[in-house]
């Protein structure tokens, strides 16, 4: 089993509400044909660079390799006893390019920090 997270680019304002409809249509398949979104293209490239997925060598994070990438979103699947420095990472990558964070785990979605309210 794994602990499953994704990453999103939605557009400003976007609410938790759309982030669950965004994974919805992930999960059926339904992905946004269009040019990747830089802040996607950024974070797969930062997360990839301090933990690779092609290949995914010894003592990896992911569960499932290489990364689900498409142009607004990255599915990360983490093995359940990965190090906590791998989610505060995964975390403070998706604050740095204003992506939200959707926890299948839970349903919870976490947007930057930048749009939380002061």
């Amino acid at each position: 089993m794994s602990f499953d997270l994704s990453v999103w680019a939605l557009a400003d304002g976007a609410t938790p509400e759309d982030v669950r409809a965004a994974v919805l249509r992930c999960r059926r398949g339904q992905h946004v044909d269009r040019y990747p979104d830089p802040r996607v293209v950024a974070f797969y490239r930062a997360i990839t660079g301090s933990y690779p997925d092609r290949p995914a060598g010894p003592g990896t994070p992911w569960a499932v390799a290489p990364l689900h990438a498409a142009s607004d979103h990255v599915e990360l699947n983490l093995h359940p006893t990965c190090e906590d420095q791998v989610l505060l990472d995964i975390e403070r990558l998706a604050g740095a390019y204003d992506l939200m964070l959707f926890d299948a785990q839970d349903g919870s979605v976490y947007p930057p920090p930048a749009r939380l309210p002061g």
